[in-house]
């Protein structure tokens, strides 16, 4: 196979996830091309990607602060620069409800979609594989653990018993109730593994972040829930597992770092040394360890799990309403603790819709985010 040089549009380029994306394109220049960049409110952060990839299509959030550049470039909005002619793959790194529009559009262009936005899939799933299948559009995640699915997947033809997939258990794991009511923002942002954005670090510690891939797994892998199991593997060093019907189970391992598996999205079906990447040293582990989830503790990854099982708009609601409360609690609003209960009495306030259309969804998305500032504020008119 010849080096062929791969076109990209990295959307949420100034986020965590999408630093990380540039980090790999830096290293292996040679074989990927920035066509398109999209940032948010840093646009000083997109100025300076802006002149050092020199993109030929730009999209940030406030038209009227432009990021100061001298490279020439063309406005392009979300939806238009993932599905552009000129791009091979889309990168999905935008958080929340934002990466919903784009993943779309670039599935309906038969794009390769590298996807690190966990909303599109949770809240629709069942439209986004319909066209991704429809189209000819691969869908190449990016999370850790699905990255690490796909893997054990690859060149497998048996049927799978299970997907198991792994949880670092966030900075909290062994915290009682007591303990968990008076956590600080500072305590929550701090990951014992993994650097990632707020929101997600917060997800994390909550675990919500493991129910919401739970729904991506299920999409993603067409796996019915009851075959999708979560279990607690602090090391973070085997990021999940395939059980095969002989129980054989297969596992992906690696130094916990996002780079791999975005490289991997990346270069698929290749893989590509990177001098950048850190190895795992064998001789400084000196064990792995396994836990079953405390789902009391813990309530979100119920939460959520039982939302993806009931479908329709549930995961919908679920989505707007752990954004919300995720903004609570950072603006110091709420407590840490308070914030399971919240999605749940949004959740249990939902008249859901079954099959629901991309309006439907984004109306639900509106709704709960109205209805969990309600129940946050005690107004409830």
């Amino acid at each position: 196979m010849g080096d062929v040089t791969k076109q990209l549009a990295v959307l949420g380029s100034t986020g965590s996830i999408g630093q990380q994306v540039l980090d790999v394109v830096r290293a292996l220049r040679h074989r990927f091309h920035i066509v398109g960049l999209a940032g948010g409110d840093n646009t000083e952060l997109l100025a300076e990607q802006i002149n050092e990839f020199q993109p030929r299509f730009v999209y940030y959030l406030d038209k009227a602060k432009a990021p100061q550049t001298d490279i020439s470039y063309e406005f392009l909005l979300l939806e238009e620069m993932a599905s552009h002619p000129y791009v091979d793959t889309a990168v999905i790194a935008t958080s929340g409800k934002a990466g919903l529009g784009p993943t779309l559009a670039a599935v309906k262009a038969g794009k390769n979609v590298a996807l690190a936005n966990k909303e599109s899939l949770v809240m629709a799933g069942e439209i986004i594989t319909n066209e991704a299948k429809i189209h000819s559009a691969q869908i190449l995640p990016i999370d850790s653990e699905h990255s690490a699915i796909w893997q054990c997947l690859s060149g497998e033809r048996q049927e799978v018993a299970q997907l198991i997939l792994t949880a670092s258990g966030g900075p909290f794991y062994h915290y009682s109730p007591e303990q968990l009511s008076r956590v600080t923002i500072k305590q929550a942002l701090s990951h014992p593994s993994w650097q990632m954005g707020k929101k997600v670090t917060i997800d994390s510690a909550t675990l919500m972040n493991k129910g919401l891939e739970v729904i991506e797994a299920r999409w993603l892998f067409d796996m019915p829930f009851e075959k999708i199991k979560v279990l607690i593997h602090p090391q973070s060093i085997m990021h999940s597992m395939v059980e095969f019907v002989d129980g054989s189970i297969k596992a992906q391992l690696s130094y916990p770092d996002m780079r791999l598996p975005i490289q991997y999205a990346l270069s698929y079906p290749e893989r590509l040394p990177n001098p950048r990447l850190p190895r795992l040293d064998w001789s400084n582990i000196t064990k792995l360890t396994f836990d079953q989830p405390d789902w009391e503790t813990f309530p979100c990854l119920k939460i959520a799990t039982e939302a993806g099982k009931k479908g329709g708009t549930y995961p919908a609601v679920l989505c707007a309403a752990d954004e919300v409360a995720v903004e609570l609690f950072l603006s110091g609003r709420i407590k840490f603790i308070d914030i399971p209960g919240l999605i749940e009495q949004t959740l249990e306030e939902h008249q859901a819709i079954t099959h629901p259309s991309l309006e439907e969804i984004l109306a639900t998305d509106a709704w709960a985010r109205g209805k969990i500032e309600q129940l946050a504020t005690g107004d409830n008119r």
